[in-house]
């Protein structure tokens, strides 16, 4: 599955279980990070991404708080994307891409002629982030939220 990040949940489940110096070299070990990011497939695919220009896209439009503190403060560049189609069926993981520009405002935010316009929002002081993903591959088969559940749930 490319670089889904198993380790990271085998890691986690099995430091308890190891002695107190493996289990901290472990936890030492920078571990990539992955975030969900979630799109509809009709309006922007796993598909769209590979076809951009240097396959490569701005992911703006964020309008939830917690995320917006996300993609200003914690996504880094390096960091993994795991691709999710919400609206699929079944909704599923579709590939991975990776931040490649860390958290900016959003200019969405400024422009009233998008659908993402925030009239509340001011330049110097900006309400809204978005970072830059680039497409790192496709899954053959989309795999379900709920799998990566179960499979979580079998290393614990």
């Amino acid at each position: 599955m490319g670089d889904m990040p198993h380790e990271v949940f085998a890691v986690s489940s099995l430091s308890a279980a190891l002695p107190p110096s493996t289990a901290e070299v472990l936890r030492s070990v920078p571990m990539p990070r992955y975030w969900l990011m979630k799109s509809e497939p009709n309006v922007f695919s796993i598909d769209d991404l590979a076809k951009a220009r240097d396959k490569t896209t701005r992911w703006d439009g964020v309008r939830n708080y917690q995320a917006r503190n996300l993609l200003r403060d914690d996504i880094a560049v390096g960091d993994g994307v795991l691709f999710y189609h919400s609206s699929a069926d079944p909704p599923a993981v579709a590939g991975t891409a990776r931040i490649v520009r860390a958290g900016y405002p959003d200019p969405t935010q400024f422009d009233p002629s998008d659908g993402h316009h925030d009239p509340d929002s001011v330049k110097d002081d900006p309400r809204w982030y978005a970072v830059d993903i680039q497409f790192d591959s496709k899954f053959a088969r989309p795999v379900p939220l709920v799998r990566g559940r179960e499979q979580r749930a079998h290393l614990q």
